[in-house]
């Protein structure tokens, strides 16, 4: 038996809803299968108002085991650090936070704004925002870097706009199972099982990428990366291995990937123009390239091959990317 205690701040609600509608396993199986107990939630707990502050005294007293808190919106530090843009339970949510994640197992932070502060994190700020444990890339967040759960990890995040469903209850079913420790996470504290392979891995516009082929939004055929700010080559997350609703993705709708489980997202913070829009030197060269290459060496690469496609083109030579795109 695990005792889950989710806890939101400065969020929409959406990572909540995404968990609602996980398939593996489903939020009902991990009760029933998995022992998982939810002490608390927002949306589906029955607690309110003084039920909720006794709850959660009760676990700062050790009354209560709380083996995993969840959290899921971005840290609410305004105005002036002091928090108080974001009450609950007659306190502060930061001042529970921090006194409940020192008692906790397991610190899970889902969705961009609890991993690294997200959209209410964009400059100017006004609400004080930050993650749990980073603020955007740069490690320390509310929790500071050297934080450590009782349970001797830190921080787990699980990042995404919303997150994949089946990412959360899998973490929660590896915590709940003593197994968490041998899911090995990277420099984001995010779980390599989820975040290692790119988003481009199973596009099935990956063979017009490599032609440098551009695509249209909302179209077949071409790449989404050369003209409306697909992230996919630059995304570390398995929604093109483990599909939404097990039908689709984003990039297999022809829709851009916003590269949401990165710590910089949203990406150029907003500035007009950015979205929906790849970001250009001169007009024509990407500002951002794909993960691990250097940017005149793929700049060089993408002239050749670009070239190499239009004169393929011209000459007739069939074009497989056509048929990958559908």
């Amino acid at each position: 038996m695990a005792n889950v205690l989710w806890l939101q701040g400065g969020a929409c609600s959406g990572n909540t809803m995404s968990f609602l509608n996980a398939e593996e396993p489903t939020v009902v199986e991990l009760v029933t299968d998995f022992g998982i107990n939810i002490l608390w939630h927002p949306s589906i707990g029955l607690e309110l108002g003084d039920q909720v502050s006794t709850l959660l005294n009760d676990i700062l007293k050790g009354k209560i085991q709380m083996d995993i808190l969840v959290y899921e919106g971005s840290i609410v530090q305004g105005p002036k650090g002091s928090g108080t843009m974001n009450y609950f339970a007659e306190r502060p949510m930061q001042d529970w936070v921090r006194e409940l994640s020192q008692v906790a197992g397991f610190v899970v932070a889902i969705g961009d704004c609890a991993t690294w502060g997200g959209i209410p994190a964009v400059p100017p700020n006004p609400s004080e925002s930050t993650g749990m444990q980073f603020h955007k890339n740069k490690k320390g967040g509310f929790l500071g870097a050297g934080f450590v759960s009782k349970g001797g990890l830190p921080v787990i995040n699980i990042p995404g706009c919303p997150a994949h469903p089946d990412w959360v209850t899998q973490i929660l079913v590896a915590i709940s199972t003593g197994r968490i420790k041998d899911v090995l996470v990277d420099e984001y504290h995010r779980p390599k099982t989820f975040f290692t392979d790119f988003v481009q891995t199973g596009c099935p516009n990956a063979i017009s990428f490599a032609q440098k082929v551009d695509g249209g939004f909302g179209k077949r055929g071409g790449c989404l990366f050369y003209e409306v700010g697909c992230r996919g080559p630059m995304t570390r997350a398995s929604c093109n291995r483990i599909l939404w609703n097990r039908q689709a993705s984003k990039t297999r709708a022809n829709h851009p990937c916003l590269g949401c489980t990165e710590p910089g997202f949203p990406h150029h913070d907003l500035v007009k123009g950015s979205v929906f829009k790849t970001m250009k030197y001169l007009g024509f060269l990407p500002q951002n390239v794909p993960t691990g290459v250097s940017r005149m060496g793929y700049y060089t690469r993408a002239g050749v091959e670009k070239v190499m496609g239009t004169v393929e083109r011209v000459l007739g030579v069939e074009q497989e990317h056509f048929e990958t795109s559908k």
